[in-house]
């Protein structure tokens, strides 16, 4: 997108002035050959780099921000610096806010664990930590172009980033995930999935315990008005914001086993929505754990002994049921619990003094 003189200028004007916080009429995406520059103040003095320049450049969002200092495209006093760096009164600030090159599905040598495959479908066991498909600030490293590094021929119905892709698993949930390698595989899964005929059952670790031995959660959820990067639940207003556009959503679920403060779940999708379980189990007031983004506690501790971190969510794709798109015959496939979420089960049996061999038994059939 093309910046014009006079846009130009007022960005330029507004970077001499002595506001901390400026306002411009730029576009969003200015022309890769111009750079944005300014002074450091006084009263910018320790200030973060990059929240720094996403006070002065507000048409520039933190993640452009943070994409732009990754690439060096952010200089001090001529130097590439990190998003951390402190500021000092007088540094010159240099910004090159090149435009993004355009994103794309690409070939990628990246190994796959394959829990099913013929001719119209293939079933991915999907690691936590790898994005479904590419996205802002995720080009590389996809289930998307891992497929594709594969030689894999993928439908080419949806979006173009997304061959193949009929539904969706945030990237710190694993487990099993389907892909359509034909349109017709691919337009049939699609209208099984909006007809809620297929079964999706994970397993969850939540913080604390429940009344009951099973239940029901029907709340709508929607984006969250206030931290854009989170869904929420209807029930919720945040500073007298409603939810807007918020879709109904029913989650089921029942007790596989107490473990010291949390509760380890069997869990029934019934509707997909973004971030469905999380939200949902949020709102209840028992995060899943590690899901720090709605509420989890970095660490669990037991007594005054804390845990090391997971480092992921515990929410895990277990098991998928669906009519086969050609033939209509019904499949089940499994995806084993990953081994780091069992192995974080059993230190935390042992921390709290408990039993580590019930845990087998309450996973029966998952691992």
């Amino acid at each position: 997108m093309k910046v014009s003189q006079q846009d130009a200028a007022v960005i330029l004007r507004s970077s001499m002035s002595s506001e901390k916080e400026i306002k411009t009429g730029a576009p969003s995406e200015p022309d890769e050959n111009f750079v944005l520059s300014f002074e450091v103040l006084v009263d910018e003095t320790g200030d973060r780099l990059d929240h720094a320049v996403a006070a002065r450049y507000p048409e520039l969002s933190r993640t452009r921000v943070k994409e732009l200092i990754d690439g060096e495209l952010v200089l001090v006093d001529g130097k590439p610096s990190k998003a951390a760096h402190r500021l000092q009164a007088g540094e010159k600030v240099a910004v090159n806010p090149k435009a993004r090159p355009p994103l794309r599905a690409h070939a990628e040598s990246i190994p796959l664990n394959i829990l099913f495959e013929d001719a119209d479908i293939i079933a991915v066991n999907k690691p936590a930590g790898m994005t479904v498909h590419a996205g802002a600030g995720n080009a590389s490293g996809t289930m998307v172009n891992a497929l594709l590094g594969r030689g894999q021929s993928l439908s080419q119905l949806g979006d173009a980033l997304r061959p193949g892709i009929v539904h969706r698993l945030d990237k710190e949930t694993s487990g099993v995930i389907l892909v359509a390698k034909t349109d017709a595989a691919h337009a049939r899964l699609g209208d099984a999935f909006r007809q809620r005929t297929v079964n999706k059952t994970y397993i969850a670790l939540v913080q604390g315990s429940f009344e009951t031995t099973s239940g029901r959660i029907e709340l709508a959820i929607g984006r969250d008005p206030i931290k854009r990067v989170r869904m929420a639940a209807e029930q919720k207003t945040f500073g007298g914001s409603k939810i807007a556009n918020s879709r109904e959503a029913r989650t089921d679920w029942r007790t596989l086993l107490h473990i010291h403060s949390t509760t380890l779940l069997e869990v029934q999708l019934h509707t997909g929505r973004t971030h469905q379980i999380r939200v949902h189990f949020s709102a209840l007031k028992h995060p899943v754990v590690g899901d720090t983004l709605y509420g989890a506690a970095a660490q669990l501790r037991v007594g005054d002994l804390a845990l090391p971190p997971l480092g992921r969510n515990f929410l895990h794709a277990a098991k998928i049921v669906f009519s086969h798109p050609r033939t209509g015959e019904r499949i089940e496939i499994r995806a084993p619990l990953p081994t780091e979420l069992h192995e974080f089960l059993y230190t935390l049996a042992k921390t709290a003094g408990g039993d580590p061999t019930k845990i087998d038994a309450a996973l029966h059939g998952y691992l």
